[in-house]
């Protein structure tokens, strides 16, 4: 092993641990500069309107952030253990590990983390990705000819077409209908702040309500895979099975928010009308119902040569000229 420097040679190079997603870094960079932006006109709102409009603001990417980080997170359910395991393949050395499956609306992200991480005069930590857009199939045989610890291919292997569980068919259909209607969210999501923006703050608080529903309906598509017979991965002398995760619970606080903002609105524009749209500056003006004086108004005779004027008109024309 020091001749490879602690690297098997089917290795092409020392593996690193899974850091950060960065689908998600940069969904986050974009939504980030885009409140920056937005909130750099909040010095030119004066009073009180300048607190509402920033919380406005931020409350509104919030949610838009949440839809599409969901779309792209690898913990809508997650199932994790600390056993003593066999490592490879034709060896019997065992090593004590924290094992996890993570899964995601595009795929599973198993890990192995070696408990201390350096055993064996090797670094046990990885984090393996596979996605449903590609052939699970191809991703396993890869994963043999890599040679990876035998508790992540014993995980992968239940995913694949020929195992008797069939999972793959359930979490893929789930997790690609729930991605549909988090994507039809997203796009209500983008209609209510239009609507937001025009006086007509009713039908805005009607559309936050349908965001809040497709980001239910993606929770339900996705709660299907615990309606099939759960699948026990049992791994050394231990087992564990998959339960709702962070992703799941932030959709549902999400949907949850979107619901009371959209009833909200719908309370509110029907007492206090009028201050709901001063609020969101989309009230007509004042001054367009009011009686305007213009003051005296004279007649300049010249333009007057040849024209019939009533007998008003010309008592006040014989006043002013």
């Amino acid at each position: 092993m020091t001749f490879y420097d602690d690297i098997y040679p089917f290795y092409f190079l020392q593996r690193t641990s899974f850091i950060f997603s960065s689908a998600l870094l940069t969904i986050i960079l974009v939504f980030l500069v885009v409140a920056a932006s937005l909130l750099l006109i909040l010095p030119g709102i004066r009073g009180k309107s300048r607190l509402f409009w920033m919380f406005r603001i931020i409350i509104s990417l919030f949610i838009g952030v949440v839809i599409v980080a969901l779309n792209f997170t690898d913990d809508w359910a997650q199932a994790t253990m600390i056993t003593n395991a066999t490592y490879k393949s034709f060896s019997n050395a065992v090593v004590n590990a924290e094992i996890g499956l993570h899964v995601g609306l595009y795929g599973i992200n198993v890990t192995l983390k070696g408990n201390p991480v350096v055993q064996f005069n090797e670094t046990i930590d990885y984090n393996e990705m596979f996605s449903w857009h590609d052939n699970i199939e191809m991703q396993f045989e890869d994963a043999l000819e890599k040679g990876l610890p035998d508790p992540i291919l014993y995980i992968v292997e239940k995913f694949t077409l020929n195992s008797p569980c069939g999972l793959i068919f359930q979490y893929r259909f789930s997790g690609r209908y729930a991605s549909a209607t988090l994507w039809t969210a997203f796009c209500c999501w983008l209609i209510t702040n239009i609507l937001f923006s025009m006086p007509i703050i009713l039908y805005a608080g009607y559309m936050m309500l349908t965001t809040a529903a497709f980001i239910f309906f993606s929770m339900a598509s996705f709660s299907t895979i615990m309606n099939v017979p759960q699948c026990v991965f049992s791994i050394g002398t231990d087992s564990f099975e998959t339960n709702y995760s962070h992703s799941f619970w932030l959709a549902l606080a999400t949907g949850v928010l979107c619901t009371i903002i959209g009833f909200l609105v719908m309370i509110l524009n029907f007492t206090i009308p009028e201050k709901i749209k001063e609020a969101f500056s989309s009230g007509i003006d004042s001054y367009e119902d009011e009686d305007i004086s213009y003051g005296e108004g004279y007649l300049n005779s010249v333009f007057l040569d040849g024209v019939e004027i009533s007998p008003m008109a010309s008592q006040v024309t014989s006043e002013h000229l």
